[in-house]
């Protein structure tokens, strides 16, 4: 188990499919006892966690952590709503860099980093 502080993380990119990291990220991050919400391109749910189409499902949520999970083509459609949830920090997992978002967030106050989400946690940086 963990001792840090929960931060609540929206997952962009969550599917229902068990082979997929954001359906791992998702179960990693609550079994960590971090609250979850997902974004995806279907509707769905992932151990009780629904996963909403459209971002602004989160407008009035206190998200600390985004964690993507989209490639950057498909990101740019996202790249304002994300920025008006004013989150902490947006984790870019491998396959998903991107330096346009990159810029855009941090012109915004918002932290980056390039990270894998399950080996953050595994490994207590998180």
């Amino acid at each position: 188990m963990n001792n840090q502080t929960p931060k609540t993380t929206l997952v962009v990119g969550a599917s229902e499919n068990v082979n997929r990291y954001s359906n791992m990220a998702m179960k990693l991050l609550k079994s960590y006892g971090h609250p979850v919400l997902a974004l995806g391109k279907q509707k769905g749910e992932v151990e009780g966690t629904p996963i909403e189409t459209l971002s602004n499902c989160f407008e009035n949520s206190q998200i600390d952590t985004i964690t993507l999970y989209l490639n950057p083509q498909n990101q740019a459609k996202y790249y304002q709503e994300l920025i008006d949830l004013k989150p902490a920090r947006v984790i870019f997992n491998p396959g998903t860099e991107n330096d346009e978002f990159d810029e855009k967030l941090r012109a915004n106050g918002i932290e980056t980093e390039e990270a894998c989400t399950l080996v953050l946690l595994r490994s207590g940086q998180y």
